[in-house]
């Protein structure tokens, strides 16, 4: 790709060639594309320095430009964030591969059969913000489903993204596949993006990762279709029968193991007939830990009595994705209150119960309409990796093809085969 293409022509030229690469890929063995990911796993961490510097750089113009500390947090590329990284690659080449898995293989009165074959979406774009291991992740996934990649990361993280797709593609060269199943577009220029999500003869499926900025953006102006969520506006619920010592733990854990990423709690519901004994316990822990407690009327009183400061809730509350060290807090009567809040303010991410009754449990579950739904477990498990995914592409709060993280299955679909022995339609 030259220097005197315009955006239009730029993209492409990529689509052409990822449309060639994907054809390779999807007819790849699985043990080439596990070799790939292994090459790819290693590289990583043989060249913990050279990521470290480009990354140091990208850190250092963050700061310079007046990034936030959530900003700089989702940025960052330590040591143990990249062997994390090379461990999900090589736990992604350790699952079954999806592709030309065949199901459901029936036969019709005519004498033919019909099943179902699960093949490769195709090309992939990917559109992403600030984390640059998304483009280890999303590499990974897309070679072991055999689909072809175009990443776009955002300017803040490019000399990490640059770095680090230049070790995928060597790893795809070694092992045999060409370069181009994963392309980088090492080039800010927004007008790019606007190409690229428009551009329905090259891709098959966008996938923004991002602010909501970014997500609306392309929510509105892209042709190509997309795999995504807006939000990650995640409830706890404490329920009347919690154990309340677990109940401290776990929503210790969901706001304040890490605060940037979607899946931590932003709202914290809590039965009345429990919030004298639980929220005191909670509200110094988020006291001690310098969490801002956004309180309604009941609980700002019982946070308060204890000594620890609170701030009075506002309708916005309810519907903000803070990322920050922010929460809020608000007492229910009941679960049935719980459960129409959270259909009221939540984005339909992730939200949990804590509760030791069953008939709660289960009512919880069926009822709560978001893509993962948990019970005495920390929203912060809502990802491709703890889901033994290997990792996600992302995490999709739509209700088509995808819910929840997306690796390797929501990377492919499924085409219907016929097997027959001569039959014709009478």
């Amino acid at each position: 790709m030259t220097d005197t293409l315009d955006p239009k022509a730029r993209i492409e030229a990529m689509g052409q060639r990822a449309r060639k690469a994907a054809r390779a890929a999807a007819k790849a063995p699985s043990a080439l594309k596990d070799d790939a990911l292994e090459r790819m796993a290693a590289k990583l961490l043989e060249n913990v320095e050279r990521i470290a510097a480009a990354n140091r750089e990208d850190l250092e113009a963050g700061r310079a430009e007046g990034l936030s500390g959530a900003f700089l947090d989702r940025l960052a590329l330590t040591e143990p964030v990249l062997a994390r990284m090379a461990e999900g690659v090589r736990q992604i080449a350790k699952l079954e591969d999806p592709v030309g898995a065949v199901r459901d293989v029936k036969p019709r009165p005519s004498g033919i059969l019909v099943g179902k074959m699960r093949v490769p979406l195709g090309v992939v774009a990917m559109i992403y913000e600030s984390r640059p291991n998304v483009t280890i992740d999303a590499a990974a996934l897309a070679v072991k489903s055999g689909n072809a990649l175009i990443l776009r990361g955002g300017h803040e993280a490019i000399r990490s993204n640059r770095v680090l797709a230049d070790i995928v593609r060597e790893a795809l060269v070694e092992a045999g596949l060409p370069a181009d199943v994963v392309q980088f577009i090492d080039n800010p220029d927004r007008a790019l993006v606007g190409e690229l999500i428009r551009a329905r003869d090259w891709v098959d499926v966008l996938v923004p990762r991002g602010g909501k900025g970014l997500v609306a953006r392309l929510t509105a102006e892209a042709t190509v279709p997309m795999i995504k969520h807006l939000d990650g506006i995640c409830h706890t619920y404490v329920d009347r029968d919690a154990d309340l010592k677990m109940a401290v733990r776990v929503v210790d854990n969901a706001k304040t193991q890490r605060y940037s990423p979607c899946n931590a709690t932003e709202t914290l519901l809590v039965h009345e007939a429990i919030a004298f004994d639980f929220l005191p316990e909670i509200a110094r822990i988020f006291h001690d830990k310098n969490v801002e407690m956004r309180c309604d009327a009941l609980s700002r009183r019982i946070v308060e009595g204890v000594g620890m400061s609170a701030i009075d809730a506002t309708e916005a509350d309810w519907d903000t994705e803070y990322n920050a060290p922010v929460i809020a807090i608000k007492t229910v009567a009941s679960l049935d209150e719980a459960i129409d809040f959270i259909e009221t303010h939540g984005s339909h991410h992730t939200d949990a119960i804590i509760t030791e009754n069953r008939t709660s449990t289960e009512r919880f579950l069926r009822e709560v309409d978001s893509a993962s739904v948990m019970v005495n477990a920390s929203t912060r498990f809502a990802d491709g990796f703890e889901y033994g995914l290997g990792a996600e592409i992302g995490i999709s709060t739509d209700k088509i093809h995808v819910r929840g993280p997306v690796g390797l299955e929501g990377l492919t679909n499924e085409k219907w085969i016929v097997l027959g022995h001569g039959e014709g339609r009478s």
